[in-house]
């Protein structure tokens, strides 16, 4: 699939900022705004604090919860050691 067209309106003094930002980090206008752009979208949704769970899918979600944890040696290691800034 070929890349498709995005387009944005920003003021005069926003294009002068994201040009000027664009050529400290050398590379295109487009570019930048591109990669901020989709760094931006990927924050958002890591931080995203809503789960919606279809109503089909509930009691299968409910099953996964009620499983009892399992104990994993290598974790139980790596939280009794001292932290490395803690030396």
């Amino acid at each position: 699939m070929p890349p498709a067209v995005l387009s944005v309106r920003v003021s005069p003094d926003e294009r002068r900022l994201l040009e000027a930002a664009a050529a400290n980090a050398r590379t295109s206008l487009s570019d930048f705004v591109r990669r901020k752009a989709i760094d931006a979208a990927e924050a958002d949704s890591l931080e995203r604090r809503v789960v919606t769970i279809a109503a089909g899918d509930w009691d299968r979600f409910e099953a996964w919860v009620d499983v009892p944890a399992k104990d994993v040696p290598a974790l139980q290691t790596l939280a009794g050691r001292k932290p490395v800034w803690q030396d």
